[in-house]
């Protein structure tokens, strides 16, 4: 899963991109308004976590941004302003969820995991398609009830792939939602290759039908509808 952390202060932000990436989530940052909006605009997101007072602008108009141009990404507030008239003007500008500073980062991960589930998944603990069963909280799958030992980045191509089924994804957008701001750094997108051959490969040896079908000079459709 792929979040951006729009965060002014420092210690806050490295301690938040830390955690999560050790929680196995892509994080993308900015420290500023305009850098937000700059990659809320370029990028897509599963989750995008707003502070709502920020450098040169308010988190409340990224929210707008996000909402204005059809952003698929769940919106979780992160403010020290408690105000209610804070949290009822996010909530009404279209923010999924509203978390007041200091928080846990446990509690943080707990609301990300909530709002992907809902919004992805119909709020559901797993997730059931054919043979194959994804227990998001937990990053395990299953075939047929046999357990699949992935990696990050396989089990990251899985989910991206089930939450886009039965439509074309670009190699762009799956190097993005793999690598996040990295994903400019490769020469080439053979790297997806390679992570979906190990993948397939893992499926199929439990006895998973490759749903995979490659649109040759565009990218991949998880097809699982006739």
């Amino acid at each position: 899963m792929k979040i951006l952390l729009v965060e002014d202060e420092p210690e806050l932000r490295r301690s938040i991109k830390q955690f999560l990436y050790e929680e196995g989530y892509v994080v993308e940052s900015a420290d500023d308004f305009a850098k937000a909006t700059e990659k809320a605009a370029d990028y897509d997101y599963d989750c995008v976590l707003v502070d709502i007072t920020l450098p040169k602008g308010n988190g409340l108009d990224i929210v707008k941004q996000l909402k204005k141009n059809n952003s698929k990404a769940g919106i979780i507030i992160i403010s020290a302003k408690n105000s209610l008239d804070d949290k009822i003007t996010g909530l009404d500008l279209g923010a999924d969820d509203y978390l007041p500073k200091p928080f846990h980062l446990s509690e943080l991960n707990a609301r990300i995991k909530a709002l992907i589930r809902r919004r992805n998944f119909d709020g559901n603990q797993s997730i059931n398609l054919n043979e194959i069963t994804i227990l998001p909280e937990e990053r395990r799958v299953k075939v047929k009830n046999e357990e699949v030992s992935l990696t990050t980045k396989e089990y990251d191509l899985l989910l991206y792939f089930v939450s886009n089924k039965n439509r074309v994804v670009s190699k762009n957008s799956i190097a993005e939602h793999l690598m996040g701001d990295h994903a400019d750094q490769a020469d080439s997108h053979d790297f997806i290759y390679t992570h979906l051959k190990n993948l397939r490969k893992k499926l199929s040896e439990k006895g998973c039908k490759d749903y995979v079908q490659t649109i040759y000079g565009i990218g991949y459709n998880f097809k699982t509808e006739g």
